[in-house]
């Protein structure tokens, strides 16, 4: 199922990213990576991944959410899986998680989060869904 699938990982912590990618490759993943926002937007112009796990708190304390609303606002990339992993809520004093309209991501998580865990979102986000 996930032979040639791509992922994006999202975050500027580079040794959370490359600790995922680890995982995420043993498990026959392409993996590519951005360490913020913009970057990541860009990457994903240049080469749509299949998935795309993603920080909030990056260049700036909002920076994941004005990727996540750049992605859903694309025709070309609204219907790209977005797992949220973050540990915003630790950081604010709000809680977050996926809404429709302020967080349109498929799935929200904070971290940290067992890296077999995060393969299983992984994998689920690559089920085709029947409705």
């Amino acid at each position: 199922m996930n032979a040639q699938k791509r992922v994006l990982v999202v975050d500027d912590d580079r040794d959370f990213v490359e600790m995922n990618r680890v995982v995420l490759e043993n498990q026959g993943f392409q993996v590519d990576a951005a360490f913020n926002g913009e970057e990541a937007l860009q990457k994903v112009e240049e080469s749509p991944p299949d998935v795309i796990i993603l920080d909030v708190m990056m260049d700036t304390k909002s920076d994941g959410f004005n990727v996540t609303h750049s992605l859903r606002n694309d025709p070309s990339t609204a219907e790209i899986p977005i797992i949220m992993l973050t540990s915003v809520n630790r950081e604010v004093p709000y809680r977050f998680d996926k809404d429709e309209t302020w967080l349109p991501v498929d799935v929200f998580l904070e971290k940290p989060v067992p890296p077999e865990q995060l393969v299983d979102q992984v994998k689920k986000m690559l089920v085709p869904q029947t409705t």
